[in-house]
């Protein structure tokens, strides 16, 4: 394993033997190591302000689990990846840890030929266009719209100007504002994302803008916050819709002079760094409501990237769907999984609520509970659910190759008349065959032809 440069390594085990091991082979290899033996101690060596560029941590710990450990990780910087490692897999542990966005999920033990593949990939150098140097963060994408944003923020990634990428949960907004970062000439410096939603409004404070010793009780030394942290680079502030309005005054300031003050400083702090901020909210709205100051948005507002969803570009949903099928099979070691046809089908007429986050998360889980060589429709969990009987059975019976753009019935009412007229004339109108077809009782077939004959007067087979 060569890297062109040292990274920090935390490695989080109750077993010594296994630490020692995996901590000798990173250090040889030029990484710099720190090793905790329980949960607290490694949240402690997270909270201390110096970024890990991977975290390796055990399922089990005392004191705080690695699930803790990963969620705080997340919170300070989402594109740190995290490797989960467990002595007792489980598909369900492994979904959750995926959900909360673990990078691997190993079982123990770990051999150095493992480790050796997993810390090449996940400490890679950085791809040509993909932010942020992170497995899998590239914007990946065939639409007429997307490109046009790209295109538009590589225009102004090198400027001073603020930018405010707006869009639904699951986008991809954060990956915007890394890209903005990777084509500018702060690259080379640090990109720093905070979280606003996750962290009361006192921490938050204090997160953003660091404290002195003994600025309020258990401030036990003086902390830089992430303005400090970010200095010469851009920071992200992840949904800023969520910032209370007396932070909101405080962060219109460091924008106007370009300095903050530490909770309990005395002088104000230069610092030089380019804002990008996100939200999921229409923050015209929220100023009406008197919940973000007006003067604040446009300062943020600076450069508008608003980001569409995935069920408008629906180009992109096979495209996507193919990539993550890709990527979680190579980590997974399942080089042939395919995507089958009808699973390709019932992917190509969800509405993806969750977007992209939705879709990539139902790819993992798809290429964990996939037991042959294809994905099938069986695999495939939609916020944790089965997809509906008639969804399945749509997917089925549609044409292959349909999509919404390919003339499908615009809502599941419409398309689950078309499917039981199309199950019955596959059936020369016979209601038993029909229904068993459809995965559903001869008593709701009937009740549903009773209902489309009633309400629109649906033609329909007579008893």
């Amino acid at each position: 394993m060569a890297e062109a440069a040292a990274k920090r390594i935390l490695i989080v085990d109750t077993d010594q033997e296994l630490a020692k091991r995996l901590a000798g082979f990173l250090a040889r290899a030029g990484h710099q190591v720190k090793v905790s033996m329980s949960g607290p101690e490694a949240l402690t060596a997270l909270d201390d302000g110096y970024p890990f560029d991977l975290v390796i941590t055990a399922l089990s710990l005392p004191g705080a689990d690695g699930m803790e450990v990963l969620r705080r990780v997340k919170r300070r910087d989402p594109a740190t990846p995290v490797v989960i490692l467990t002595s007792q897999g489980s598909v369900h542990s492994a979904v959750e840890a995926m959900k909360e966005g673990a990078a691997d999920f190993l079982l123990k033990p770990v051999t150095v030929e493992l480790l050796e593949e997993l810390s090449s990939r996940m400490l890679r150098p950085r791809a040509a266009g993909e932010p942020g140097g992170r497995p899998g963060r590239a914007i990946v994408t065939q639409d007429g719209r997307m490109q046009r944003l790209l295109q538009m923020a590589k225009a102004v990634a090198d400027s001073r100007a603020t930018v405010l990428v707006s869009g639904e949960s699951g986008t991809g907004k954060e990956l915007f504002a890394r890209y903005l970062h990777e084509n500018s000439s702060r690259a080379g410096a640090p990109f720093v994302a905070v979280n606003c939603a996750s962290l009361p409004d006192g921490l938050l404070e204090s997160e953003l803008f660091g404290h002195e010793k003994g600025a309020f009780t258990g401030a036990i030394a003086k902390k830089p916050g992430k303005f400090e942290l970010a200095h010469g680079g851009t920071i992200l502030l992840d949904e800023v819709s969520e910032m209370a309005p007396a932070l909101q005054a405080k962060l219109l300031r460091v924008l106007q002079e370009g300095e903050i003050d530490r909770v309990g400083g005395k002088r104000p702090q230069p610092v030089d760094v380019r804002v990008v901020a996100t939200t999921n909210r229409d923050l015209k709205a929220s100023i009406e409501k008197g919940e973000f100051r007006e003067d604040l948005f446009y300062r943020l507002n600076v450069i508008p990237l608003k980001v569409p969803p995935l069920r408008e570009r629906p180009g992109d949903i096979l495209l996507l769907a193919e990539h993550f099928l890709a990527r979680y099979a190579a980590e997974n070691h399942r080089p042939g999984l395919r995507l089958g046809e009808a699973a390709r089908r019932l992917i190509a007429v969800h509405p993806w609520p969750g977007n992209v986050r939705e879709l990539q998360n139902t790819m993992e889980r798809a290429v964990l509970l996939s037991q042959g060589e294809e994905i099938t429709p069986a695999a495939l969990l939609f916020d944790d659910q089965m997809p509906p009987p008639e969804a399945l059975a749509a997917a089925a019976l549609a044409p292959a190759g349909a999509s919404p753009e390919l003339g499908l019935p615009p809502t599941l009412r419409d398309a689950e008349k078309v499917l039981i007229m199309r199950a019955l004339d596959h059936t020369e109108g016979n209601r038993t065959h029909a229904a068993k077809m459809l995965g559903i009782s001869v008593r709701t077939l009937r009740n549903k032809l009773h209902e489309y004959r009633s309400e629109h007067g649906f033609a329909v087979p007579d008893d």
